[in-house]
């Protein structure tokens, strides 16, 4: 049935994309969730009234924030190439698009991990203060716990804008589904591959989002 429903599509190939897609997805959120976790917290902790208040470093974070938050991610992979084939030796298959994923998708997850922190009710923040909590306690006990369900929706958001990210990536030689729709589909006028890769990708949006969503209310302490 599905063999005459869509005959372009070769099934062994799809799962070598769709593995490539995971692939590229989990590793790329890792990282990102990593470094965009830092940047927040530095966001957050050098800005006015923040625990390490300092407007240059606020100001200058805040900068490479807004300059790769800008940066058209098609632009950023081909601005990153002589980096990736530094880093990776390589800028073709699914590890060489890592680079770029992460650094276009960390700047992104820094201001949602901004955004979370200054929900944290200030009166808990300044009552560890008062009790003379070091930073580093107050950091790891009070901020992350308080913010975590944000957190997690944070990096649901953009786990889902990465699942993306890797289709565009794979349109210039980086495999996965995104590369499989363009060469396999789309220029060979096979729009039942591009149909099927479509429908995967949406597929893995809806995955990853129910899965954030769990781990959010499970956290969520309301």
């Amino acid at each position: 049935m599905f063999n005459q429903l869509f005959p372009n599509v070769r099934m062994e190939d799809m799962i070598t994309a769709t593995n490539e897609t995971l692939y590229m997805t989990i590793i790329s959120v890792i990282g990102t969730f990593i470094l965009g976790l830092l940047l927040g917290l530095l966001l957050y902790l050098t800005s006015p009234g923040g625990l390490w208040q300092n407007k240059i470093l606020n100001g200058i974070t805040a900068s490479v924030v807004n300059v790769f938050r800008a940066i058209p991610f098609i632009i950023l992979i081909l601005l990153l190439f002589p980096f990736t084939d530094f880093l990776i030796g390589t800028i073709r298959g699914p590890q060489a698009a890592l680079p770029a994923l992460i650094i276009g998708g960390a700047p992104f997850y820094a201001r949602l991990v901004e955004i979370a922190l200054k929900e944290v009710d200030k009166g808990v923040v300044e009552a560890a203060k008062s009790m003379g909590a070091k930073y580093s306690t107050i950091i790891f006990k009070v901020l992350l716990p308080e913010s975590m369900p944000a957190l997690i929706s944070g990096i649901t958001v953009t786990a889902i804008a990465l699942v993306g990210y890797t289709a565009v990536a794979g349109a210039i030689g980086a495999g996965g589904l995104g590369d499989f729709a363009y060469f396999y589909g789309f220029q060979r006028s096979d729009f039942d591959v591009v149909f099927v890769c479509t429908v995967l990708i949406i597929l893995l949006v809806f995955i990853f989002q129910f899965i954030g969503d769990f781990i959010s209310r499970r956290l969520d302490k309301r």
